[in-house]
């Protein structure tokens, strides 16, 4: 079976691709003109210039962190032997894969190898294996934030923390939206944190790029694969698919979504009924945060975000069962919140019906809730995710070697499996 024209991709720099930016800002009196400083961001996203090989003998499978790729792809804890390092290994069976997905995984295989940016996840190497597919790309040792929100912060998360995130996740899709593409995925499970302290975007086969034949569109029609997975993600124009078609801000409301899932550990429009959620975007229902204003949960259409119901997050099973080994119970419920009325701006911008009214993600980057980033270092980021433990803590691996010592080193410490999408 061909899959690559090369048995081996490994991971090179490119010079950035310069793309001139057609879309509009928006301008708002709770925007300035410089974007917050963020020393965690500046770094390259690889600085270890390990060079990986493709012998998988030089890899030992540790526990299964969860699965990718429409559940086609297992993605595993592992180390590597030469050097110690510990990585993410996400193997695909291509027997499984109709012609199809074949494409949709070669074009984000070979897409990737464009992108250099602190705040984009892409692979070290990538080859293949009789007839698996090898991604090796760095450990996340956090996790996904939705895998944070479902094990340590079940009623959201702090604003300095998610003023945090949202910052990260903006450059990479200033980043993205500069190169001429819109991700059209952006959610917690797409948002994965290392253990220094950086912030990743991840979900990178929705990727759409809007060059064709050497020119940027204005707009695009197509729908991405699979789009009944993240339906409550999607903007009201990509869902609508008339005429006037969409464009980088669709991206835009879905980090407004995002936000509302990560300060309340819910997600909005998740209980809907597809065509009701449809109709609701379409006539413009406006989804706010929630705070102590005695909003009913059941007639604004949200679920808690960890409940066993797969609704195409994923539950991370095995990812939240090793978490919870570290801190025995789970905290407490925090009293009643009371966001504040820059991130309600913030939230609001995002989701504002007409994309021509949406900031761009360059425009956010000056909002003034991200300011409050320049005030945090690695350390203070790191006590922001307190109590979460992350995956290259000694007791976790401890516990990961000692199981894969005693089991099929491709299922979970407790013998489930988890959903984490790198």
């Amino acid at each position: 079976m061909s899959f690559l024209d090369c048995s081996c991709i490994s991971h090179t720099s490119v010079e950035n691709i310069s793309v001139e930016d057609h879309y509009n800002t928006v301008s708002h009196h709770y925007l300035t003109n410089e974007p917050a400083a963020c020393s965690l961001s500046k770094t390259p996203p690889n600085d270890d210039m390990t060079v990986y090989s493709t012998d998988i003998s030089h890899y030992q499978l540790l526990s299964e962190l969860g699965e990718g790729f429409y559940d086609l792809s297992v993605v595993c804890l592992a180390r590597h032997k030469p050097t110690g390092n510990l990585v993410a290994v996400k193997r695909t069976n291509l027997d499984n894969c109709t012609e199809e997905q074949l494409g949709v995984l070669q074009n984000e295989v070979l897409q990737t190898q464009l992108f250099h940016h602190p705040n984009i996840l892409t692979s070290q190497i990538v080859f293949t294996s009789s007839s698996k597919l090898w991604v090796i790309s760095p450990l996340m040792a956090y996790g996904s934030a939705d895998c944070l929100v479902k094990t340590y912060f079940s009623d959201g998360m702090s604003e300095s923390l998610i003023a945090f995130i949202l910052y990260g996740v903006l450059k990479g899709l200033d980043y993205l939206h500069r190169m001429g593409y819109i991700h059209r995925s952006v959610k917690a499970s797409h948002i994965l944190l290392s253990g220094d302290g950086r912030v990743y975007l991840s979900g990178l086969h929705s990727l759409y790029s809007m060059v064709r034949d050497g020119k940027r569109s204005k707009v695009v029609y197509d729908v991405p694969e699979h789009s009944s997975t993240v339906l409550p993600w999607l903007s009201p124009e990509l869902l609508q698919q008339d005429l006037h078609g969409y464009d980088v801000k669709s991206d835009i409301y879905s980090l407004g979504i995002t936000a509302c899932e990560l300060a309340s550990g819910r997600v909005p429009f998740q209980d809907m009924h597809p065509t009701l959620m449809l109709l609701q975007k379409l006539k413009g229902s406006h989804c706010c945060l929630l705070d102590i204003h005695p909003f009913p949960l059941e007639g604004l259409g949200l679920k808690v975000s960890r409940s066993g119901v797969d609704s195409g997050i994923g539950e991370s099973v095995a990812a939240s069962s090793i978490m919870r080994t570290m801190t025995g119970e789970r905290p407490q419920s925090p009293a009643p919140k009371n966001f504040s009325v820059l991130f309600h701006n913030l939230v609001e911008l995002c989701l504002q019906h007409d994309p021509e009214k949406r900031p761009s993600a360059r425009s956010l980057l000056t909002h003034a809730f991200l300011k409050q980033v320049k005030r945090h270092t690695k350390d203070s980021f790191l006590t922001l995710l307190h109590p979460a433990v992350p995956l290259n803590n000694p007791r976790v691996l401890a516990k990961a070697v000692q199981t894969a010592a005693g089991q099929d080193s491709t299922t979970s410490p407790d013998g489930t499996a988890g959903a984490w999408e790198f």
